[in-house]
């Protein structure tokens, strides 16, 4: 029987003439150039710039690594899909049945095989291409499982050491998910495949499939149920990351219901597979479609519908007491792969009420802890309008806290420091054009630095290193460094072309003299990529968009051009697969300027280990509110180590990774890193002593064990379920955005409140979980050395309701006398900015300190330190200077706390400079000083207004006499002025 049916019209293909063709042609060759001349460009500039930093086996290895991946995987999924149409082009039905269907179809039947060479040759590299790219971007995964080393640490639930999730289970995910995608694409070439040519027939009476495309069909179907077998497999140990509980990990339900139900999957799997595979010999959909049918019913009823039951019935009643040991679990695995655990963390009872004296609390406020006046997240400002010198200097945002041996101290005293960097933004609109931006304005130039427990009378910084060309303390004191030019900071423009021939006059901008006129420079650091031929210029100015690279007579034999230059991005690009703290930080050693970036290792891979997102638990106010810190990517982790400590160097650029820590914590991750890119991690004990000495613990480290200690101190499972006993990090109460976690804070204290001798710490308070009292505080040892790391966390008596920082932040706002003194401050144009709230252990206590700045109202203006809020035991102080503050807050002051019978009168060696060597000239403006304030704050309680002005008069008088008394004096040690 024949089907009398009318031929469908087919639509006439427009032809292209010899010119349009001609044209196509040529937009076709010119894009194809642009890309490959992109890329090109792209990854051979890449190679220059890792030779310059002698790095440049990270870039071959990685891309060896990257294109092996691209090619194998690329090619394979190719040949799968080519080899698969293949077959099925060739077990096409020779006749076909009469329809309208196929009708339609004999077109592109007849397109399709003129040109199936070409159009399977397109599929396949379109695939193919895609596949590549994707594998390739799984060159981690890859180096991690061909180089991993073992934990020597097994998961509780299958004894499997912790490389295997960490190393292997990943690469075998990929794997099988690659699997599924080839052979999922092959499939919907095959369909495709088959109703183009006929063995697949959807509209035309009778069978729809030919035998043979059926058979093609059912294996490949077969062989997609069996890698999902393959996954069920898998997913037995990818329920160590399960999140169905309270914690990370497998609970009850997991382990006596999800875990048999995976493994009974399994076998169903294997089962349907044959089921697929019989249908070569059946020919028929019959069992296919039990097979089908089959795999839904488990998967539904085995895998979903009996662990629900479980969970219900069976462990939602008894959950506590069901669950505990998988929380004990958790509990143990968390402590080990953070660094929270037992060996690290040392727990003290601490009463936070003082049976000491006042005169034993007020000497140990001096004696105990270095209390930071400067913060560092304010007074950039300061610094910049006091030490920027010309508008095209900056300093950062956010300036840092190291420590410095100072003359006539026997410990290193904290400081605030900063790099003075270029800033083209500075630049005045008639300086802005080519030349100055890139050829002259090439550098920062010089550390600028103050004690952080210390100000000058006027509220100044009281600056240790300062000036061009330089002058202070620092020049004795290792602070002032011979090669001061900063081509290397975290505010360097984004490419400058440096360097000139022999004789050739000086051109970059070195630093501006105090007369008139400035002194140049000609960089002869060795660092960046040499520029000098034609055809290199040619390629950096198609990399950087910018022809005056090849044109400019400016660029010579000798020039080098400096690019990537923030310390973070140039470690980011020499070891891509650390992770790296948000702060950088400069260091003065051997009279040069280096960078200290914190190098992270990391993985997602620590079975039973709760998960943990960098964003989130390394959120703070100075990564939220400001950009003063760059925040951490959007990921989860449940393993971490600071395992590597990078330096970069100011002037020369050079990268050099050191490990870090590595006999007292061996890390597998940065082991398999060592393997996986040998050479490119030195030994510890090849880093310079004296750099050694200015290591810290890192902030974005200390926030995420804060983050877990907040829970994981409690290691009863049955109290962490209840959950009653967690405490919270404190929101930080002196920005104005509400919930922002308030920051750690650096600065030398005694650790445990005065039994223990005074290290430079990282801190942070703890809050009970339903109030905003004071539960506990945390300190880590942050000064290199057999204790370094190690953390003491102090508790306090839970019924105490000794008050947090938003409590005496609130006791501060809501004092009348307080509150009125901000209101005058915050006055007529003047901003009061509030400094960081310490909570510092002092003598069995707690002491609240926090520094206020007023700006005023203009462009020229800065903060200045104007006065102090103290508060410990229930006592509240508010007054200009901080041993003003001390005093009353303590009730007796600080020369009646000293040591009797001809002590000396300074402040003691192993104590904050809160003080200078008293005179009695300078006693009595300070008494001047302290009477007049007084006499303000009772005329200002009083409404008094004019009294209070004419009082502050005499304040600021006395504060006059005080600066004049001490200029000579604080060059010592011990001359912190009477404001710090």
């Amino acid at each position: 029987m024949t089907f009398n049916v009318p031929r469908p019209q087919v639509p006439q293909v427009p032809q292209l003439g010899r010119r349009g063709k001609a044209v196509i042609g040529a937009v076709i060759a010119v894009i194809a150039f642009l890309i490959l001349a992109s890329v090109f460009v792209n990854q051979y500039t890449d190679l220059l710039w890792f030779r310059s930093v002698d790095y440049s086996s990270v870039f071959t290895r990685r891309l060896v690594t990257e294109v092996l991946l691209f090619v194998v995987f690329g090619v394979v999924m190719a040949a799968a899909v080519v080899a698969n149409v293949v077959v099925a082009y060739r077990l096409r039905p020779e006749v076909r049945p009469a329809s309208r269907e196929q009708e339609q179809l004999e077109h592109y039947r007849s397109l399709f095989h003129r040109g199936r060479v070409l159009i399977v040759a397109v599929v396949a590299l379109i695939v193919g291409v895609i596949a590549g790219a994707s594998a390739s971007q799984h060159w981690q995964t890859w180096l991690l499982w061909r180089n991993g080393q073992s934990f020597h640490h097994d998961d509780p639930l299958f004894h499997k050491d912790v490389s295997y999730f960490a190393f292997t289970y990943p690469m075998q995910r990929f794997v099988l998910s690659y699997l599924f995608a080839v052979v999922i694409v092959s499939l919907i070439a095959v369909l495709v495949t088959s109703y183009v040519a006929g063995s697949l027939r959807i509209q035309t009476p009778g069978q729809r499939w030919t035998p043979a495309a059926r058979v093609h069909v059912s294996v490949l179907l077969g062989v997609l149920v069996l890698l999902k077998a393959a996954a069920y497999w898998l997913d037995r140990y990818g329920l160590a990351f399960s999140g169905r509980g309270i914690v990370t990990g497998p609970g009850y339900t997991d382990v006596h219901a999800v875990l048999p139900a995976k493994t009974i999957l399994v076998f169903v799997a294997l089962i349907c597979s044959l089921l697929f595979f019989a249908n070569i010999y059946t020919r028929n959909w019959m069992l296919p479609a039990v097979a089908t049918g089959l795999m839904v019913f488990s998967a539904i009823v085995i895998g979903g519908v009996y662990p629900l039951l479980v969970e219900h019935f069976k462990v939602a009643p008894s959950q506590q007491d069901l669950e505990a040991p998988y929380i004990g679990r958790n509990i143990e695995q968390t402590r080990y792969a953070y660094g929270i655990g037992d060996d690290y963390v040392t727990q003290k009872d601490y009463s936070g009420v003082s049976t000491a004296t006042a005169a034993e609390q007020r000497q140990a406020a001096s004696t105990d802890a270095q209390l930071r006046v400067l913060d560092p997240n304010v007074v950039s400002q300061t610094f910049e309008q006091l030490q920027q010198q010309r508008s095209f200097y900056k300093f950062e945002d956010s300036l840092d806290v190291d420590r410095y041996d100072l003359a006539g101290r026997s410990t290193p005293t904290d400081v605030v420091i900063g790099t003075r960097e270029v800033s083209i933004a500075g630049l005045q609109p008639n300086q802005r054009n080519w030349i100055n931006e890139h050829l002259v304005y090439t550098h920062g130039y010089g550390v600028v630095a103050a004690r952080a427990n210390t100000a000058l009378p006027d509220g100044s910084p009281d600056f240790v290193q300062k000036n061009i060309p330089s002058t202070g303390s620092g020049n004795q004191l290792g602070l002032d460094p011979t090669q001061a030019e900063v081509y290397f900071g975290e505010s360097s423009p984004t490419y400058s072309i440096v360097g000139a021939p022999s004789g050739t006059p000086p051109r970059e901008l070195n630093y501006p003299l105090n007369s008139a006129g400035q002194k140049n420079n000609t960089y002869a650091g060795g660092g960046g990529v040499p520029i000098g031929s034609t055809f290199r210029q040619l390629l950096y100015a198609w990399k950087f968009h910018d022809k005056n690279i090849l044109l400019s007579s400016g660029v010579n034999s000798a020039s080098r051009i400096l690019y990537v230059r923030d310390p973070r991005q140039r470690v980011a690009k020499v070891a891509p697969w650390l992770t790296l703290d948000g702060d950088p930080y400069p260091v003065v050693v051997g009279g040069t300027i280096d960078w200290v970036v914190d190098g992270y290792t990391t993985t997602d891979g620590f079975p039973y280990s709760e998960q943990q997102s960098l964003s989130n638990s390394t959120k703070t106010s100075l990564n939220t509110t400001t950009d003063a810190v760059a925040s951490q990517r959007n990921s989860n982790i449940n393993y971490i180590r600071n395992s590597v400590k990078a330096i970069v160097n100011a002037y020369t650029g050079q990268v050099t990774l050191y490990a870090w820590n590595q006999s007292a914590q061996p890390d597998p991750v940065l082991q398999t890193w060592e393997k996986a890119f040998p050479g490119v991690v030195q030994p510890q004990s090849a880093m310079p002593a004296e750099l050694v000495d200015h290591l810290r613990y890192p902030e974005d480290l200390f926030n995420i064990q804060r983050t877990l200690i907040a829970r994981y101190h409690v290691t009863d499972p049955h109290d962490f379920y209840n959950g009653t006993q967690f405490w919270n990090v404190p929101y930080d109460p002196t920005v104005t955005t509400t919930n922002v976690p308030q920051p750690s804070y650096y600065l030398s204290m005694s650790a445990d409140g005065g039994t223990t001798p005074q290290r430079f710490s990282l801190t942070s308070p703890f809050l009970s979980l339903s109030r905003r009292n004071l539960t506990a505080y945390l300190s880590v040892d942050s000064q290199p050395g057999p204790d370094y790391g190690k953390m003491t966390l102090l508790n306090l008596p839970a019924d105490a309701g000794l008050p947090g920082p938003g409590q005496v932040q609130n006791e501060w706002d809501s004092n009348p006398t307080i509150s009125r003194q901000y209101s005058l401050l915050n006055s007529n144009g003047s901003v009061v900015i509030k400094g960081n709230l310490l909570t510092v252990p002092v003598a069995g206590s707690m002491l609240y300190v926090e520094p206020w700045y007023v700006q005023a109202s203009g462009g020229q203006s800065f903060p200045v330190l104007r006065s102090f809020l103290a508060y410990s035991d229930g006592r509240t102080a508010y007054q200009p200077t901080l041993n003003a503050a001390l005093d009353e807050v303590f009730g007796v002051s600080a020369s009646a706390s000293q040591k009797p019978s001809g002590a000396s009168n300074t402040t003691p060696s192993t104590g904050p400079q809160t003080g200078v060597t008293s005179s009695p000239e300078l006693q009595a403006a300070i008494d001047d000083a302290q009477a007049a304030e007084k006499a303000a704050r009772a005329a200002l309680r009083r409404g008094d207004l004019a009294t209070y002005a004419e009082e502050q008069k005499k304040v600021a008088a006395a504060l006059r006499r005080i600066a004049a008394l001490t200029t000579d004096a604080k060059t010592s040690s011990n001359s912190g002025s009477s404001t710090g």
